[in-house]
């Protein structure tokens, strides 16, 4: 899972550069799936570890992390549809930006806890 890690980590950096670069923003809000991504990809390279326990930290740090990040990009979607009135373009891209990331980090998640109830079960923890 370190490297699934890996993987969404780099797609979360993305999002937040193409969203931060290719609408010209200048709030900095807009690089939030770029740190989450970049502290996922930090536990993702701690978690490539021959030590068992080592890895299961750092996936557990890593699960939390998407898991809130799912939360507040959740969140904060259901506060910009109510709160907004009109949507410009610039609105748009931001919604577009918060719902990939809260698809992106919700697969992740699920991804992480099916890898974990199957490790469970075929009794390697």
């Amino acid at each position: 899972m370190a490297k699934v890690t890996l993987v969404f980590a780099a797609l979360l950096v993305i999002l937040g550069l193409a969203g931060f670069l290719g609408t010209g923003s200048v709030h900095p809000t807009a690089l939030i799936p770029t740190w989450i991504g970049l502290a996922m990809g930090v536990g993702g390279l701690l978690a490539i570890s021959k030590q068992e326990s080592r890895r299961k930290l750092f996936m557990h740090i890593n699960v939390t992390i998407g898991l809130l990040g799912f939360l507040g990009s959740v969140a904060e979607i259901v506060r910009s549809m109510v709160s907004s009135k009109t949507l410009d373009s610039t609105a748009v891209a931001a919604l577009a930006a918060k719902t990939a990331m809260a698809w992106l980090l919700l697969i992740y998640v699920i991804l992480c806890v099916r890898s974990f109830v199957d490790a469970r079960r075929s009794g390697k923890v």
